[in-house]
């Protein structure tokens, strides 16, 4: 009788353990796609650049021939665009991620208020980031021409009597990038905190309300709590976006005048595809993924620590 009991008992456990591995191997077979084309494009190239940093070659014109640290050495002593391009990114990732972050709050606080037309208006602030770059970069250099702009000729009409040149100024190039940056991508993360303003509960505005507070003390204690995710992600894809960012600056200034919008993104362009240093251009990718893990490590630490406080 025991006997047939604990042969049951293991019979029924052994089924288990097999139903076990065949759902835990059908999950795998759904993300094993995703994780393939994760190891070929993104994981091994990343191995390979790893390695090209310690190497110097000079594409289809030589071999790839080991030089160890000389790469990483001539960056930070001999490249005078390094520490421009360097300060370039962090000027255009300090200006442009906070400025983003509260247009796109700001935008969606508005448009989630019970306003006539809002979803016009939804389609109209999303539209340029679905639109394409090139349009929406050739719609924003025409705004802002220096010459026959209309924005220019506003500000003249209202006396001002020398106007920016905007891009074709080293100091307001990257001002001009930063607006066109900001455009650009306000309409999706008003999207993205539209759904985080859309999960907070009536009931706690309701309260707030009956204790009297006033729209300031209903964002600060009602609202900013209940968005945290939201806003640590929002503000992980923008620092990621904006350092990585490169295309913007190829379509509208190619990096100037000068090197004022140089950002590390279009040096290691230039330094791979221009001077088909590829060894050096590695090594510059190396620092720039250095700097955005590191950014994100720290973020992802802020973001538990905040979280535990409140």
């Amino acid at each position: 009788m025991f006997g047939w009991v604990k042969g049951k008992t293991v019979e029924v456990s052994v089924r288990k353990r097999s139903t076990k591995f065949r759902n835990t191997m059908v999950a795998y077979s759904f993300i094993l796609p995703n994780l393939i084309g994760f190891f070929i494009f993104t994981f091994l190239p990343i191995v390979f650049a790893l390695i090209l940093s310690f190497c110097e070659w000079n594409a289809g014109n030589s071999d790839i021939k080991f030089v160890g640290l000389s790469n990483y050495i001539t960056m930070f002593t001999n490249d005078k665009s390094f520490p421009i391009a360097l300060k370039n990114t962090l000027y255009y990732t300090a200006v442009t991620v906070p400025l983003t972050l509260m247009v796109s709050l700001g935008l969606a606080i508005i448009m989630n208020k019970p306003i006539k037309g809002k979803e016009f208006f939804r389609s109209c602030f999303f539209f340029p980031y679905i639109a394409s770059l090139v349009a929406v970069a050739v719609v924003w250099m025409a705004l802002f021409n220096p010459d026959k702009g209309p924005v220019n000729q506003i500000l003249i009409k209202l006396g001002v009597s020398v106007p920016p040149r905007w891009a074709a100024s080293q100091t307001w190039a990257m001002p001009t990038i930063i607006g066109l940056t900001v455009w650009k991508n306000m309409g999706y993360y008003m999207i993205v905190y539209l759904a985080g303003l859309q999960g907070v509960p009536r009931e706690l505005y309701e309260a707030a309300q009956i204790d009297g507070a006033g729209k300031w003390k209903q964002f600060t204690n009602v609202i900013w709590p209940c968005i945290t995710p939201t806003t640590f992600f929002v503000l992980m894809m923008l620092i990621i976006s904006t350092f990585k960012s490169y295309d913007i600056m190829y379509i509208t200034t190619q990096g100037g005048p000068g090197e004022a919008t140089k950002v590390l993104a279009y040096h290691i362009y230039n330094s791979a595809f221009v001077s088909l240093k590829f060894g050096y251009a590695s090594a510059v990718a190396m620092v720039l993924m250095t700097m955005v893990v590191a950014i994100s490590i720290i973020e992802f630490k802020a973001e538990k620590k905040f979280t535990d406080y409140l």
